[in-house]
């Protein structure tokens, strides 16, 4: 008899936790949200994060508030977040970068792919290669000539260690065989402030940024990094045209600690979509030359797991230094 009522008492606590879980999704949320956006604030990156905060509180009736937790290369909000209460109330907005960091760092206080859980990929953004106007560069094919042609002599601009901007470039030095310096900065903002200047040559930007001064001619775009032409500059052609298989993503998705319980993460991917679907949301983010996605996790994850393998690949074949 007691064996009986030890093992019915064992059915009964896994019956309980089974059911907590999707009690906590109806029950969600009771309280305010903080997504953590590891940069500082200012730039492409925050405004998305601020836009995507606002339509999440509005649909679930609570504050959703944007917290800028920044430092080595965003590593340190994003740990905050892989420490957190997997309850939903702490979530993670992070551009690709994110896939990065792995490859460029011998040790992380956490591991992105395993103490972060996917929740939906909310934007997929555009990045091209740019040239100061006052170069002699006037297209892609004429980069890659000179860069062949002198070696180490044209420089780019580097918007900091395990950066995809700086990858863009390497990946670009990997696949046509040929040698730029990098000419470091502290963001994408001094970057392009730079580049604008002439104080260097060229620069993987993202198309957010850069528009308005390639519409007046302060910028030359050379080529967009996606493997289709981005419909906000539909003459640009992409580099795979001239480098077969080249492709560089740029993209912010939501993330969560990988204890978030699997049917809190759908519920609050399927409220991104419905943010993803307002015509508001979308008329804002393709005007900055973005794609709106609100995927699934599962879609999201997938990409995230194959695109950390995909960067430490190029770090390695390009020799880039490791970070301590």
């Amino acid at each position: 008899m007691d064996a009986f009522r030890r093992h019915s008492l064992r059915l009964l606590l896994s019956l309980a936790a089974a059911c907590s879980f999707p009690a906590a999704a109806q029950t969600f949320p009771s309280q305010p949200i903080t997504i953590i956006l590891p940069y500082s604030p200012g730039g492409a990156v925050d405004a998305m994060a601020r836009l995507l905060a606002t339509k999440l509180g509005e649909r679930l009736q609570v504050p959703v508030v944007v917290k800028n937790v920044a430092g080595a290369s965003g590593a340190i909000g994003m740990a905050e977040v892989a420490r957190a209460a997997g309850d939903g109330y702490t979530l993670l907005y992070a551009p690709s970068t994110i896939a990065i960091l792995p490859a460029f760092y011998h040790k992380l206080s956490f591991d992105p792919g395993k103490d972060l859980v996917p929740v939906s990929q909310f934007l997929e953004g555009t990045l091209l290669v740019a040239a100061n106007p006052n170069t002699d560069i006037k297209s892609l094919q004429e980069l890659i000539s000179q860069a062949k042609a002198r070696p180490g002599k044209l420089n780019f601009g580097s918007s900091g260690v395990a950066d995809t901007l700086q990858l863009g470039i390497e990946m670009l030095k990997v696949d046509t065989g040929t040698d730029m310096v990098a000419v470091p900065y502290k963001g994408q903002g001094p970057m392009l402030v730079a580049l604008l200047a002439g104080e260097v040559d060229v620069a993987v930007v993202s198309v957010q940024l850069s528009l308005p001064y390639i519409r007046n001619g302060k910028l030359r775009a050379l080529a967009v990094t996606s493997p289709n032409r981005s419909p906000a500059l539909p003459e640009v052609p992409t580099v795979s045209e001239l480098v077969p298989g080249y492709e560089l993503a740029s993209w912010h998705g939501v993330f969560a600690p990988a204890s978030m319980p699997p049917d809190l993460v759908r519920r609050l991917q399927r409220e991104i979509a419905e943010v993803s679907k307002d015509p508001a949301v979308r008329k804002t983010v393709e005007d900055a030359g973005n794609a709106v996605l609100g995927s699934t996790s599962e879609a999201f994850r997938k990409k995230f797991e194959a695109e950390i393998v995909k960067y430490k690949n190029v770090v390695k074949q390009a020799q880039l230094p490791l970070q301590d």
